[in-house]
């Protein structure tokens, strides 16, 4: 069976606007462009036409990619969110001990995607170290850069 993936509620309609997106528009879009490609003549030697192939084949991958995970997403219930430990869903306030620097986190899933800086995926090495951890530990972050130290001072809807 496969694992679930717990992710926001944000975040699973942003993947069903994407599935919606690749099955409507861009099938029909690479449908034309073979179509075009098919025009040229010889498809052995036809640059068009393998490009377009090409590209059909990373959208169709995309999109079994898509299905897959939503048809095993768990989402967060923001509402009932366990804010004892942290978790994806989460907003925590962390202290950076070597720096004496305080940052605010939104733990998402490593499915989503955000082009926000507030937000951290729980398969990131921060994420990692934060999940599951309670207000006042201090955890240790193992990065690509070093190691440091964070302590949670809260956690949060």
């Amino acid at each position: 069976m496969a694992q679930e993936i717990v992710m926001t509620q944000e975040g699973y309609e942003a993947l069903k606007k994407e599935l919606e997106e690749l099955r409507t528009v861009k099938r029909a879009d690479i449908s034309e462009k073979i179509r075009v490609a098919r025009g040229f003549g010889d498809l052995s030697e036809n640059s068009e036409y393998d490009e377009a192939k090409n590209e059909q084949a990373i959208i169709e991958a995309r999109i079994s990619k898509l299905e897959f995970q939503l048809a095993h997403v768990k989402i967060v219930d923001q509402e009932n969110l366990d804010t004892d430990t942290v978790s994806v869903g989460c907003k925590v306030e962390i202290l950076d001990v070597d720096f004496d620097e305080t940052m605010h986190y939104r733990i998402i899933s490593s499915v989503e995607s955000s082009q926000s800086d507030d937000t951290i995926t729980e398969e990131s090495p921060m994420g990692e170290a934060l999940i599951g951890h309670r207000v006042g530990d201090e955890v240790e972050v193992k990065a690509p850069s070093g190691s440091f130290t964070v302590k949670i001072l809260s956690i949060g809807r």
